[in-house]
């Protein structure tokens, strides 16, 4: 284990930037179901709430940073450490980005397709969700990191399963849809289908961090 001595505050910072990131999949997820039910005024709370945990992840990241080159801290592992919460603010910014979208291009997405897009956002964030208590199990209980990196792989493939068969349905099945119609919910589609990418990508950094821990402890 760290020295948690000379580390326990920026650890609790680390925490508590993981927690930023879990109430900012809770408002992903949020805003996209009030979009598909047309609840402009709830989405639109979302919205706000969006680009203030936006604002405060970047600041938490930054401040962490900043404590770990000042303080010398975790000056083994420090290069790991920065490039995974730098990659974890990517997903604070493609799930902001992503949910700002809808307000910018205003999507029509048949009401058939609702419990689609609201299953396939659903899977594709609980592979973002599993990737922080493996986060947290770093500095913590390393030992226990593998089987909660294996959930986010399973989700980020059920993800690719999911959208598969939604823009099958939209390109073979939907045929009163606009062409440009069809290429838009085939974007919005990628876009939440892009977070389980980005959680699998994260899981392959904790993976390699989770080996080369062994060696430290």
């Amino acid at each position: 284990m760290f020295n948690l001595k000379n580390t326990n505050k920026t650890i609790q910072d680390i925490d508590t930037f993981f927690d930023t990131i879990d109430e900012t999949i809770l408002v992903f997820k949020s805003g996209v179901k009030n979009y598909l039910y047309n609840n402009t005024e709830q989405f639109n709370d979302n919205l706000q709430s969006m680009a203030k945990l936006e604002k405060t992840s970047n600041e938490l990241r930054r401040s962490i940073e900043s404590k770990l080159y000042t303080h010398s801290l975790m000056a083994e592992v420090r290069g790991d450490v920065l490039r995974l919460l730098e990659r974890l603010e990517n997903v604070v910014d493609i799930l902001a980005r992503n949910l700002f979208q809808f307000e910018v291009e205003i999507p029509f997405i048949p009401v058939e397709l609702n419990n689609d897009f609201i299953k396939l956002t659903e899977t594709s964030t609980l592979s973002v969700e599993g990737i922080i208590p493996a986060a947290k199990a770093y500095f913590r209980t390393p030992d226990l990191m593998t089987d909660k990196i294996h959930r986010v792989y399973f989700y980020e493939q059920e993800t690719n399963k999911l959208a598969q068969s939604i823009k099958r349905k939209v390109f073979h099945e939907m045929d009163k849809l606009k062409l440009s119609e069809k290429f838009h919910l085939r974007y919005f589609t990628l876009h939440i289908e892009e977070l389980s990418h980005a959680a699998e990508k994260i899981a392959d950094l904790l993976s390699v961090m989770a080996i080369k821990r062994n060696f430290w402890c």
